[in-house]
Protein backbone atom coordinates (compact mmCIF):
# COMPACT_ATOMS: atom_id res chain seq x y z
CA UNK A 1 0.00 0.00 0.00
CA UNK A 2 1.03 3.46 -0.74
CA UNK A 3 -0.36 6.38 0.47
CA UNK A 4 0.66 9.54 -1.30
CA UNK A 5 -0.02 13.46 0.39
CA UNK A 6 0.26 16.09 -2.14
CA UNK A 7 0.90 19.40 0.34
CA UNK A 8 3.27 19.66 3.23
CA UNK A 9 1.94 22.48 5.15
CA UNK A 10 0.38 21.39 8.46
CA UNK A 11 -2.30 19.68 7.44
CA UNK A 12 -0.14 17.31 5.13
CA UNK A 13 2.71 16.71 7.99
CA UNK A 14 -0.31 15.56 10.24
CA UNK A 15 -1.93 13.57 7.97
CA UNK A 16 1.71 11.44 6.81
CA UNK A 17 2.46 11.38 10.54
CA UNK A 18 -0.76 9.71 11.15
CA UNK A 19 -0.84 7.65 8.22
CA UNK A 20 2.25 5.96 9.50
CA UNK A 21 1.47 5.44 12.76
CA UNK A 22 -1.83 3.87 11.76
CA UNK A 23 -0.41 1.49 9.24
CA UNK A 24 3.52 1.21 10.06
CA UNK A 25 4.07 -1.38 6.84
CA UNK A 26 3.14 0.98 4.26
CA UNK A 27 4.92 3.20 2.28
CA UNK A 28 3.86 7.39 2.86
CA UNK A 29 5.32 9.75 0.14
CA UNK A 30 5.07 13.49 0.99
CA UNK A 31 4.76 15.61 -1.36
CA UNK A 32 5.60 20.02 -0.83
CA UNK A 33 6.68 22.24 -3.50
CA UNK A 34 8.86 24.44 -1.81
CA UNK A 35 12.31 24.12 -1.63
CA UNK A 36 12.44 24.72 2.44
CA UNK A 37 11.46 21.66 4.70
CA UNK A 38 7.66 22.03 5.62
CA UNK A 39 6.72 24.87 7.43
CA UNK A 40 3.65 26.99 9.12
CA UNK A 41 2.70 29.81 6.97
CA UNK A 42 1.38 31.29 10.44
CA UNK A 43 4.50 31.94 12.00
CA UNK A 44 6.32 33.88 9.17
CA UNK A 45 4.92 37.12 10.85
CA UNK A 46 7.17 35.96 13.57
CA UNK A 47 9.94 35.72 11.40
CA UNK A 48 9.01 39.20 10.13
CA UNK A 49 9.45 40.52 13.16
CA UNK A 50 12.41 39.12 14.38
CA UNK A 51 11.43 36.68 17.02
CA UNK A 52 12.44 33.75 15.33
CA UNK A 53 14.58 32.68 12.40
CA UNK A 54 13.58 30.61 8.93
CA UNK A 55 14.01 27.37 11.26
CA UNK A 56 11.84 28.49 14.20
CA UNK A 57 9.04 28.41 10.97
CA UNK A 58 9.80 24.45 10.54
CA UNK A 59 6.62 22.54 11.32
CA UNK A 60 9.28 19.76 12.80
CA UNK A 61 12.36 21.16 14.63
CA UNK A 62 14.67 17.85 14.59
CA UNK A 63 16.93 16.91 11.40
CA UNK A 64 16.26 13.86 9.41
CA UNK A 65 12.32 14.08 11.24
CA UNK A 66 10.37 12.58 8.25
CA UNK A 67 13.32 10.03 7.14
CA UNK A 68 13.33 9.02 10.95
CA UNK A 69 9.64 8.35 11.14
CA UNK A 70 9.95 6.20 7.64
CA UNK A 71 8.36 8.92 5.29
CA UNK A 72 9.57 9.98 2.11
CA UNK A 73 9.57 13.58 1.44
CA UNK A 74 9.57 14.54 -2.39
CA UNK A 75 10.26 18.33 -3.42
CA UNK A 76 7.85 18.87 -6.73
CA UNK A 77 4.90 20.16 -8.33
CA UNK A 78 2.10 17.83 -9.32
CA UNK A 79 0.92 19.19 -12.64
CA UNK A 80 -2.37 16.08 -12.88
CA UNK A 81 -3.72 13.24 -11.28
CA UNK A 82 -4.72 10.29 -13.62
CA UNK A 83 -7.73 8.42 -10.77
CA UNK A 84 -7.53 5.96 -13.77
CA UNK A 85 -4.18 4.65 -13.08
CA UNK A 86 -3.66 6.31 -9.66
CA UNK A 87 -0.39 8.09 -10.87
CA UNK A 88 0.28 11.62 -10.61
CA UNK A 89 1.82 13.47 -13.02
CA UNK A 90 5.02 16.53 -11.75
CA UNK A 91 6.58 18.98 -13.50
CA UNK A 92 9.69 17.53 -13.51
CA UNK A 93 8.61 14.92 -16.00
CA UNK A 94 8.25 12.21 -12.81
CA UNK A 95 5.69 10.00 -12.20
CA UNK A 96 4.21 9.06 -8.31
CA UNK A 97 2.18 5.95 -7.94
CA UNK A 98 -0.30 5.75 -5.38
CA UNK A 99 -3.00 3.30 -4.23
CA UNK A 100 -4.95 6.00 -1.70
CA UNK A 101 -4.18 9.66 -2.44
CA UNK A 102 -4.63 12.70 0.16
CA UNK A 103 -4.95 15.71 -1.39
CA UNK A 104 -3.67 19.23 1.00
CA UNK A 105 -2.27 21.53 -1.56
CA UNK A 106 -3.90 24.68 0.54
CA UNK A 107 -4.63 28.13 -1.04
CA UNK A 108 -2.75 30.82 -3.05
CA UNK A 109 -3.15 34.80 -2.60
CA UNK A 110 -6.10 36.04 -4.74
CA UNK A 111 -4.52 38.84 -6.89
CA UNK A 112 -6.87 41.55 -6.95
CA UNK A 113 -7.21 43.16 -10.39
CA UNK A 114 -4.84 46.14 -9.60
CA UNK A 115 -2.91 47.25 -12.41
CA UNK A 116 1.10 47.43 -11.66
CA UNK A 117 0.49 44.11 -9.10
CA UNK A 118 3.65 43.12 -10.97
CA UNK A 119 5.43 46.06 -9.99
CA UNK A 120 9.16 45.37 -8.08
CA UNK A 121 8.26 46.22 -4.56
CA UNK A 122 4.87 44.66 -4.35
CA UNK A 123 4.82 42.03 -2.60
CA UNK A 124 2.80 38.86 -0.78
CA UNK A 125 3.43 37.47 2.31
CA UNK A 126 2.79 33.83 1.63
CA UNK A 127 5.73 32.36 1.17
CA UNK A 128 9.02 33.01 3.43
CA UNK A 129 10.96 33.79 -0.17
CA UNK A 130 8.04 36.51 0.29
CA UNK A 131 9.02 37.02 3.79
CA UNK A 132 12.43 37.21 2.82
CA UNK A 133 11.40 40.20 0.05
CA UNK A 134 9.49 42.30 2.61
CA UNK A 135 12.07 42.06 5.81
CA UNK A 136 14.10 43.84 2.88
CA UNK A 137 12.07 46.58 2.20
CA UNK A 138 10.32 47.59 5.53
CA UNK A 139 13.02 49.12 7.61
CA UNK A 140 12.14 51.76 10.34
CA UNK A 141 10.60 54.86 8.68
CA UNK A 142 9.84 53.10 5.26
CA UNK A 143 6.40 54.38 3.53
CA UNK A 144 4.41 50.84 3.84
CA UNK A 145 0.57 50.17 2.14
CA UNK A 146 -0.99 47.39 3.06
CA UNK A 147 -4.20 45.80 0.65
CA UNK A 148 -6.64 44.22 2.70
CA UNK A 149 -7.81 43.76 6.48
CA UNK A 150 -8.85 40.37 6.35
CA UNK A 151 -7.48 38.17 8.91
CA UNK A 152 -4.22 37.12 7.57
CA UNK A 153 -4.07 40.81 6.62
CA UNK A 154 -3.97 41.61 10.44
CA UNK A 155 -1.57 39.68 11.18
CA UNK A 156 1.02 40.82 8.95
CA UNK A 157 -0.18 44.70 9.73
CA UNK A 158 1.23 43.75 13.46
CA UNK A 159 4.36 42.56 12.04
CA UNK A 160 5.10 45.32 10.23
CA UNK A 161 3.90 48.24 12.83
CA UNK A 162 6.19 46.26 14.98
CA UNK A 163 9.23 46.34 12.47
CA UNK A 164 8.54 50.22 12.79
CA UNK A 165 7.24 51.42 9.33
CA UNK A 166 5.03 54.07 8.78
CA UNK A 167 1.34 51.82 7.58
CA UNK A 168 -1.56 52.62 5.56
CA UNK A 169 -3.96 49.79 5.04
CA UNK A 170 -6.37 49.54 2.25
CA UNK A 171 -9.77 47.67 3.01
CA UNK A 172 -12.76 47.34 0.24
CA UNK A 173 -14.99 46.42 1.86
CA UNK A 174 -16.56 48.80 4.64
CA UNK A 175 -15.13 47.44 7.52
CA UNK A 176 -12.07 45.66 8.30
CA UNK A 177 -12.14 42.13 9.65
CA UNK A 178 -15.64 41.34 7.09
CA UNK A 179 -15.70 38.05 6.97
CA UNK A 180 -15.07 37.71 11.24
CA UNK A 181 -16.68 40.92 12.87
CA UNK A 182 -20.05 42.44 12.25
CA UNK A 183 -19.82 46.62 11.57
CA UNK A 184 -19.74 46.99 14.93
CA UNK A 185 -16.38 45.24 15.93
CA UNK A 186 -15.27 46.08 12.68
CA UNK A 187 -15.25 49.62 13.19
CA UNK A 188 -14.09 49.44 16.91
CA UNK A 189 -10.80 47.54 15.32
CA UNK A 190 -10.05 50.33 13.23
CA UNK A 191 -10.32 53.07 16.10
CA UNK A 192 -7.70 50.47 17.98
CA UNK A 193 -5.52 50.45 14.79
CA UNK A 194 -5.69 54.50 13.95
CA UNK A 195 -5.80 54.86 17.78
CA UNK A 196 -2.09 52.82 17.53
CA UNK A 197 -0.82 55.55 14.71
CA UNK A 198 -1.87 52.65 11.72
CA UNK A 199 -3.73 54.84 9.16
CA UNK A 200 -6.78 53.06 7.63
CA UNK A 201 -9.00 53.39 4.76
CA UNK A 202 -12.06 51.33 4.19
CA UNK A 203 -14.72 51.13 1.23
CA UNK A 204 -11.65 51.83 -1.00
CA UNK A 205 -10.23 50.20 -3.31
CA UNK A 206 -6.41 50.01 -5.27
CA UNK A 207 -6.68 50.87 -8.94
CA UNK A 208 -2.87 51.38 -9.46
CA UNK A 209 0.61 51.14 -8.76
CA UNK A 210 3.51 53.05 -10.47
CA UNK A 211 7.06 52.49 -9.83
CA UNK A 212 9.03 55.91 -9.73
CA UNK A 213 11.51 56.87 -12.68
CA UNK A 214 15.49 57.18 -12.69
CA UNK A 215 16.70 58.21 -8.71
CA UNK A 216 13.17 57.80 -7.43
CA UNK A 217 13.01 53.90 -8.77
CA UNK A 218 12.16 53.08 -5.27
CA UNK A 219 9.52 54.90 -4.72
CA UNK A 220 6.34 53.49 -5.41
CA UNK A 221 2.98 55.49 -5.85
CA UNK A 222 -0.62 53.67 -4.93
CA UNK A 223 -3.46 55.29 -6.80
CA UNK A 224 -6.77 54.53 -5.07
CA UNK A 225 -10.62 54.71 -6.76
CA UNK A 226 -11.04 57.96 -4.66
CA UNK A 227 -8.58 59.89 -6.53
CA UNK A 228 -6.33 59.97 -3.63
CA UNK A 229 -2.57 58.86 -4.07
CA UNK A 230 -0.43 56.83 -1.39
CA UNK A 231 3.58 56.95 -1.52
CA UNK A 232 5.07 53.61 -0.62
CA UNK A 233 8.41 52.44 -0.36
CA UNK A 234 6.81 48.61 0.04
CA UNK A 235 3.10 47.41 -0.89
CA UNK A 236 1.97 44.13 0.96
CA UNK A 237 -0.93 42.22 -0.74
CA UNK A 238 -3.07 40.70 1.41
CA UNK A 239 -6.79 39.88 -0.41
CA UNK A 240 -7.72 36.84 0.45
CA UNK A 241 -6.96 33.43 -0.42
CA UNK A 242 -8.22 30.73 -2.88
CA UNK A 243 -8.06 27.59 -2.81
CA UNK A 244 -5.23 25.51 -4.87
CA UNK A 245 -7.26 22.92 -7.31
CA UNK A 246 -6.60 23.37 -11.10
CA UNK A 247 -4.17 20.45 -11.39
CA UNK A 248 -7.25 18.46 -10.82
CA UNK A 249 -8.77 19.41 -13.89
CA UNK A 250 -10.42 16.41 -16.05
CA UNK A 251 -9.57 14.15 -12.87
CA UNK A 252 -13.13 13.54 -12.34
CA UNK A 253 -12.59 15.05 -8.81
CA UNK A 254 -15.52 17.50 -8.04
CA UNK A 255 -14.60 20.96 -7.24
CA UNK A 256 -16.78 23.94 -6.07
CA UNK A 257 -15.10 26.43 -3.67
CA UNK A 258 -12.70 23.47 -2.89
CA UNK A 259 -12.85 19.88 -3.23
CA UNK A 260 -16.57 18.46 -1.81
CA UNK A 261 -15.60 15.69 0.28
CA UNK A 262 -17.76 13.72 2.42
CA UNK A 263 -18.20 13.08 5.91
CA UNK A 264 -14.98 10.94 5.66
CA UNK A 265 -12.98 13.53 3.58
CA UNK A 266 -13.49 11.10 0.44
CA UNK A 267 -13.99 13.08 -2.89
CA UNK A 268 -15.99 12.18 -5.48
CA UNK A 269 -13.48 9.67 -6.89
CA UNK A 270 -12.66 6.59 -4.79
CA UNK A 271 -9.53 6.72 -2.97
CA UNK A 272 -8.69 10.47 -3.43
CA UNK A 273 -9.08 12.35 0.11
CA UNK A 274 -8.42 16.09 0.94
CA UNK A 275 -8.01 18.06 3.75
CA UNK A 276 -7.42 21.30 5.01
CA UNK A 277 -7.73 24.68 3.16
CA UNK A 278 -8.35 23.22 -0.47
CA UNK A 279 -11.38 20.69 0.82
CA UNK A 280 -14.99 21.85 1.03
CA UNK A 281 -16.04 19.95 4.34
CA UNK A 282 -18.96 19.57 6.44
CA UNK A 283 -19.66 22.80 8.60
CA UNK A 284 -20.73 22.00 11.96
CA UNK A 285 -22.86 25.43 12.09
CA UNK A 286 -24.93 25.07 8.84
CA UNK A 287 -25.09 21.51 8.36
CA UNK A 288 -23.60 22.37 4.75
CA UNK A 289 -20.07 21.94 2.89
CA UNK A 290 -17.62 24.83 3.30
CA UNK A 291 -14.22 25.88 3.00
CA UNK A 292 -12.70 26.70 6.26
CA UNK A 293 -9.14 27.64 5.86
CA UNK A 294 -8.04 28.13 9.54
CA UNK A 295 -5.02 25.65 10.88
CA UNK A 296 -7.69 24.12 13.71
CA UNK A 297 -9.46 22.51 10.47
CA UNK A 298 -6.91 21.63 8.92
CA UNK A 299 -5.23 19.47 11.21
CA UNK A 300 -8.49 17.86 12.15
CA UNK A 301 -9.20 17.40 8.30
CA UNK A 302 -5.53 15.47 8.09
CA UNK A 303 -6.47 13.19 11.02
CA UNK A 304 -9.64 12.25 9.83
CA UNK A 305 -8.72 11.50 6.33
CA UNK A 306 -5.56 9.63 7.10
CA UNK A 307 -7.50 7.20 9.27
CA UNK A 308 -10.57 6.59 7.26
CA UNK A 309 -8.15 5.72 4.14
CA UNK A 310 -6.51 2.88 6.53
CA UNK A 311 -9.76 1.57 6.72
CA UNK A 312 -10.93 3.02 10.22
CA UNK A 313 -14.39 4.39 10.36
CA UNK A 314 -14.09 7.81 11.38
CA UNK A 315 -16.54 9.81 10.68
CA UNK A 316 -16.02 13.79 11.05
CA UNK A 317 -18.76 15.64 12.91
CA UNK A 318 -17.98 19.21 11.26
CA UNK A 319 -15.51 22.49 11.52
CA UNK A 320 -16.75 25.43 13.64
CA UNK A 321 -15.87 28.06 11.90
CA UNK A 322 -13.43 29.73 14.50
CA UNK A 323 -11.16 33.08 14.46
CA UNK A 324 -9.13 34.30 17.23
CA UNK A 325 -7.24 37.49 16.07
CA UNK A 326 -4.72 40.00 18.44
CA UNK A 327 -4.32 42.86 17.04
CA UNK A 328 -1.52 45.08 18.96
CA UNK A 329 -3.43 44.17 22.03
CA UNK A 330 -7.08 44.31 20.76
CA UNK A 331 -7.89 40.89 21.32
CA UNK A 332 -11.11 39.97 18.62
CA UNK A 333 -12.75 36.07 18.49
CA UNK A 334 -15.83 34.99 16.24
CA UNK A 335 -17.21 31.52 16.68
CA UNK A 336 -19.94 29.94 14.63
CA UNK A 337 -22.81 31.41 12.89
CA UNK A 338 -22.15 34.65 14.31
CA UNK A 339 -23.90 36.46 11.22
CA UNK A 340 -27.30 34.69 12.91
CA UNK A 341 -29.61 32.36 11.83
CA UNK A 342 -32.68 33.21 9.95
CA UNK A 343 -35.71 33.35 13.21
CA UNK A 344 -33.08 33.81 15.34
CA UNK A 345 -32.18 36.67 18.18
CA UNK A 346 -29.48 38.29 19.56
CA UNK A 347 -27.96 39.77 22.42
CA UNK A 348 -25.12 42.66 22.39
CA UNK A 349 -22.83 44.47 24.94
CA UNK A 350 -21.66 46.97 24.08
CA UNK A 351 -18.66 49.60 25.17
CA UNK A 352 -16.78 51.63 22.39
CA UNK A 353 -14.59 53.76 24.97
CA UNK A 354 -12.68 50.76 26.41
CA UNK A 355 -12.89 48.49 23.20
CA UNK A 356 -15.21 45.87 24.45
CA UNK A 357 -17.67 44.02 22.60
CA UNK A 358 -19.66 40.93 23.04
CA UNK A 359 -22.58 39.43 20.66
CA UNK A 360 -24.62 36.24 21.09
CA UNK A 361 -26.44 34.40 18.47
CA UNK A 362 -29.24 32.11 19.68
CA UNK A 363 -31.29 29.97 18.02
CA UNK A 364 -34.08 29.06 20.15
CA UNK A 365 -32.35 28.12 23.42
CA UNK A 366 -29.37 27.23 22.02
CA UNK A 367 -26.28 29.82 21.62
CA UNK A 368 -25.13 28.98 17.65
CA UNK A 369 -23.04 32.27 17.06
CA UNK A 370 -20.42 34.69 19.17
CA UNK A 371 -18.16 37.79 18.60
CA UNK A 372 -15.88 39.24 21.52
CA UNK A 373 -14.04 41.97 21.17
CA UNK A 374 -11.10 43.14 23.87
CA UNK A 375 -11.67 40.22 26.45
CA UNK A 376 -10.27 37.22 27.08
CA UNK A 377 -11.54 35.88 30.07
CA UNK A 378 -13.52 32.18 29.30
CA UNK A 379 -14.12 32.84 25.77
CA UNK A 380 -13.25 29.31 24.90
CA UNK A 381 -16.69 28.95 26.94
CA UNK A 382 -18.27 29.85 24.21
CA UNK A 383 -17.06 27.44 22.07
CA UNK A 384 -18.01 24.88 24.59
CA UNK A 385 -21.39 25.95 24.48
CA UNK A 386 -21.95 25.95 20.70
CA UNK A 387 -20.39 23.06 20.04
CA UNK A 388 -22.16 21.48 22.45
CA UNK A 389 -25.31 22.57 21.61
CA UNK A 390 -25.71 23.27 25.08
CA UNK A 391 -29.69 23.93 25.64
CA UNK A 392 -29.88 26.97 27.54
CA UNK A 393 -33.48 26.69 29.71
CA UNK A 394 -34.19 29.55 31.72
CA UNK A 395 -30.60 31.00 30.99
CA UNK A 396 -31.95 32.06 27.54
CA UNK A 397 -34.10 35.27 28.91
CA UNK A 398 -30.54 35.69 31.80
CA UNK A 399 -28.28 36.04 28.35
CA UNK A 400 -30.67 37.80 26.31
CA UNK A 401 -30.55 40.89 29.22
CA UNK A 402 -26.71 40.51 29.75
CA UNK A 403 -24.96 38.29 27.34
CA UNK A 404 -21.71 38.64 29.91
CA UNK A 405 -23.39 36.45 32.47
CA UNK A 406 -22.32 33.42 29.69
CA UNK A 407 -20.06 31.90 32.43
CA UNK A 408 -22.54 31.18 34.71
CA UNK A 409 -24.41 29.64 32.47
CA UNK A 410 -21.83 27.23 31.15
CA UNK A 411 -20.98 26.36 35.18
CA UNK A 412 -24.80 26.02 35.86
CA UNK A 413 -25.28 23.63 32.95
CA UNK A 414 -21.64 21.69 33.86
CA UNK A 415 -23.09 20.50 37.05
Amino acid sequence: MTYVVVGAGPSGVVAAETLRKADPASEVVLIGNEPEPPYSRMAIPYYLTGKIDEAGTYLRKTDGHYDINGIEYREGWVTSVDADTRRLALEDGSIQDYSKLLICTGASPIKPPVEGLDTPGVHHCWTLEDARQIIDLAHKGAEVVLIGAGFIACIILEALVERGVNLTVVEMEDRMLPRMMDETGGEMIKRWCEKKSVRVQTGVRVTKIQQGDGADKDHLTVELDNGSQLPAHLVVVAAGVASNTSFLNDSGVTVEEGIVVDNRLMSSVDGIYAAGDCAQGPDFSTGGWSVHAIQPTAVDHARVAALNMVGQDAPYRGSLVMNVLDTMGLVSVSFGAWQGVDGGEKSVSVDKQEFRYLRLEFDGDHIVGALSLGRTEHVGVLRGLIQNKTPLGEWKAILMADPQRYMEAYVDHSQ
